[in-house]
């Protein structure tokens, strides 16, 4: 009889004993979070700053919701970096069904947020309410990457609970492997959102 295991109660022992999945120290796997990253222009910078300060305000009224994360904070990221222009386009609350060879047991969740370009899955995008933290994340945002039907491209990924932002990378040659990025953070003095934009636009420019 099949077990259906939801994607959010899923840890990464269970993805390393399932999936063969491992972390990479190495930076060679993924570089695009911190090489050759394109400048963000003062008329972005403005933007990103008005993004922080309706965030902080929001906080200041708990609780603050995954679909607020999403449309005060993930949604003008998007289209700064680029990603609501050609040739991509994005789709939302995706569902997705991962199983291992052999195993009597599926995995079954739903995408927050999907970049595509044609066929093919770009960015996996998972958003938490601000106060959940990102580390329970991660394991979920590599479900639904390991799930990409394109086996021979890398995938990437973002988990952000709207103050809070983690990329990763994730091969599917031979043997899944997956990279990650430092944690960033719109709460210090000078908010790494620039960065954090700055990784956005690499992808798009990457991945277009």
């Amino acid at each position: 009889m099949v077990k259906f295991i939801q994607a959010q109660n899923v840890g990464l022992a269970y993805l390393e004993e399932k999936f063969s999945l491992q972390q990479v120290e190495d930076e060679a796997l993924f570089t695009e979070w911190f090489e050759n990253l394109p400048k963000i222009t003062d008329l972005e910078k403005q933007d990103l700053d008005r993004v922080k300060l309706h965030f902080l305000r929001l906080v200041k009224h708990p609780p603050l919701s995954e679909e607020t994360v999403k449309l005060v904070v993930l949604s003008p990221l998007l289209g700064l970096a680029g990603f609501y222009d050609e040739p991509f386009y994005i789709r939302g609350e995706q569902s997705i069904e991962l199983s291992a060879e052999d195993e009597g047991e599926i995995i079954r969740g739903r995408i927050d947020i999907l970049v595509i370009q044609e066929q093919f899955w770009l960015l996996v995008i998972e958003s938490k309410r601000s106060s959940f933290s990102l580390l329970e994340a991660i394991p979920q945002a590599l479900v639904y990457m390991l799930a990409n039907p394109n086996q021979d491209k890398p995938s990437f990924g973002l988990v952000t609970n709207g103050s809070d932002f983690i990329f990763l990378k994730l091969t599917k040659e031979n043997q899944p492997k997956y990279g990650i990025s430092d944690q960033f953070t719109l709460l210090k003095r000078e908010s790494e959102l620039y960065q954090v934009l700055s990784i956005l636009k690499n992808f798009s420019q990457i991945l277009s």
